[in-house]
Formats: structure tokens, C-alpha cells, sequence
């Protein structure tokens, strides 16, 4: 990725000398009766990648809409890079790049004059715009793709081009909403490659996620969303560390030899967590936790010992799965 498109060398991100480029202090977003966003707090750093982690309904896309200034706040305090949304809102999208939940690209157009028209809103000239959409066709792999039309594109292809098109104004803060929504493995993976590089390169990245796999890949900050508060802050290492154990195995049962199980385990696992359709045991050593099952005389159907993921974290701080 050319050095046109990297934004100005920052601080470290945390460091008590760096400013924070999103200042939120008891941010609140109602629609009538229903609070969609509870009087959340949170800061995010220059150069730094951070998440909003949570199930369907959490309050992530309404606080990513008081950030990108097209939803005002209904309570608390915002401040962007420095700039109130309400006074300010023309001037903080201008330095934005906005990465939508449902891609909005124009099928009627090609993949390169998608990002020159968009690149125009901007004010940019025709050298210039045609300059960056170039390098941001090579950024997004899409270089062999330009003289086509966007909609025979997959998935994939089409999330990057938009990706692409929301970095055309050089954009100081990147917003991103599920970014990886409904795309495959594959395609997930390369995306999250290309936000890697944006990220190396200083690109302050703010996305939201109900994959706790993206979270830990992506965000070297996040919080935990539910029911429109934020119920834990951390890098995702930190919050595994403090509310989970290092491992958890799985155990799968018939239905009717699982509902006579519970509190059997208390003595093999510092906590269980009873799922409708396996048993979780939490444990630093998950095959000992295993071979003391079958020491009780216990024959699950199958047995998986893994790390903790984010998705443990989110049911010790919930008591259910963040994926519904």
C-alpha cells in the first residue's frame, strides 16, 4: 500500500500522552421510550484498533451512528477528533471512512468508477481521485476487477471494494459495521488481512462484531455490549484472563442424560456452564477436566478441550451465548 495512503505517524495507543480521537462519556441514545445506547463510557486512541463486542440489538450500530455524526446523541458527551458532532458533524465525516453493515456500492457502475464518483464527493481532482483509486484497487486485490461491473462480483470482492471506497478521502478514523457479515472463511480471512495492513499503517480502526474470533484477531481494545450497556473494557488477552480459565472442554450428551447432570461437575471445574446443547467445563487444565468425567463413569458423546474465547467471557458476564 503506498505511503499516499497512510495516515500521519501516532503515538502508541494507551500512552497517557496520546489524546483520545473518541471521547465518550455517558453517551446515551433513546427512540422515544427504548434506550438503545445506556450512558456508556469509552476513549479511543490514535492508531488504534477498537471494538464494540455484542450480540444483535446491544446498542453497537446506535453508538457507530452518534460516531460517524448521523445519529445525534440524546444524552452524555461526544467528542471527535476534538469536534462536537453537533457543531462539528460536516467537518468529522469529512475525515471518516464509513464501512456500512450492507454494502451500498452502485452496480450500475464499475468497480474503479465507484470509487472516482465517490472520491468526487470529496472535492478531490480528477488526477488526484484517479490516482488513489488505483492504489486502493491494488490495496484491495481488485486491480484485474476494475473494468467490471460490481454486481457478478462475490461477496467478498464486493466487501473490499467497499472497504476501498471508504479509505478514498484518506479518512483519519475508519468505521466499520459487522464488516465480515455473511462472507465465507476464506473471504473473512482476507479481509481481516487487509484491515491488518490498514492497522500496521496507522489507520484508527473502530468496528463492531458479534464474532469473538474477529474481535480477537482485529481489535487490540474492545468492550462487551449487552442490552445497550457495556459490561466489561480490555484487550481480548486481558478479559479471557479475568473472566475465564485458560481452558474449557466441551462436553456433548444425550438430552435426557444431560438434564440429570447438573452440579456433577463441581468438583473437577472452577465453573460450568450448562448450554441446551453441551456442557462446558472451565478448568486451566481441560484434559484433566475430561479424564475426571470418564473417572465418574460419565461417557459423553464427544469431548473437545480448547482455549477461551471471548464467547466464555460473554456468557460468565451474561449468562448466555453472544451468538443466539
Amino acid at each position: 500500500m503506498p505511503d499516499t495512503l497512510v495516515s500521519p505517524a501516532v503515538s502508541p495507543p494507551g500512552t497517557s500522552e496520546t489524546p483520545s480521537l473518541i471521547h465518550a462519556r455517558g453517551l446515551t441514545k433513546k427512540f422515544g421510550e427504548f434506550i438503545a445506547v445506556d450512558a456508556v463510557d469509552f476513549d479511543v486512541a490514535p492508531g488504534e484498533s477498537f471494538g464494540f463486542l455484542g450480540p444483535n440489538g446491544a446498542g453497537k450500530t446506535s453508538t457507530m451512528r452518534m460516531i460517524g455524526c448521523v445519529s445525534p446523541i440524546t444524552n452524555g458527551s461526544l467528542r471527535i477528533m476534538d469536534m462536537d458532532p453537533a457543531a462539528d458533524g460536516p467537518r468529522i465525516r469529512a475525515r471518516l471512512g464509513v464501512v456500512p453493515q450492507q454494502d451500498t456500492l452502485d452496480t450500475e457502475l464499475t468497480v474503479r468508477e465507484n470509487l472516482i464518483i465517490y472520491g468526487r464527493y470529496f472535492g478531490l481532482s480528477r488526477t488526484e481521485v484517479g490516482k488513489r483509486a488505483d492504489e486502493l484497487l491494488e490495496f484491495a486485490q481488485l486491480t484485474e476487477r476494475a473494468g467490471d461491473q460490481v454486481e457478478p462480483l462475490s461477496g467478498g470482492m464486493k466487501r473490499r471494494l467497499t472497504i476501498a471506497r471508504s479509505l478514498i478521502n484518506e479518512p483519519t478514523i475508519l468505521l466499520l459495521d459487522e464488516p465480515t457479515t455473511g462472507l465465507d472463511p476464506q473471504a473473512r480471512h482476507l479481509l481481516w488481512d487487509r484491515l491488518y495492513r490498514l492497522k500496521q499503517r496507522g489507520v484508527t480502526l473502530v468496528l463492531t462484531t458479534h464474532y469473538m474470533d474477529e474481535a480477537e484477531q482485529l481489535c487490540d481494545r474492545l468492550v462487551v455490549m449487552d442490552k445497550a450497556k457495556i459490561v466489561a473494557e480490555g484487550s481480548p488477552r486481558e478479559l479471557i484472563e479475568r473472566y475465564s480459565t485458560k481452558e474449557v472442554t466441551e462436553l456433548r450428551f444425550e438430552p435426557d442424560v444431560a438434564e440429570t447432570l447438573h452440579g456433577r461437575f463441581d468438583a473437577i471445574a472452577e465453573r460450568t456452564e450448562y448450554l441446551p446443547d453441551r456442557i462446558l467445563l472451565y478448568a486451566d487444565d481441560g484434559e484433566e477436566a475430561a479424564v475426571g468425567v470418564h473417572a465418574m463413569g460419565l461417557r459423553p458423546e464427544t469431548v473437545l478441550v480448547r482455549r477461551s474465547s471471548l464467547e466464555d467471557v460473554f456468557l460468565r458476564l451474561t449468562g448466555r451465548s453472544l451468538i443466539e
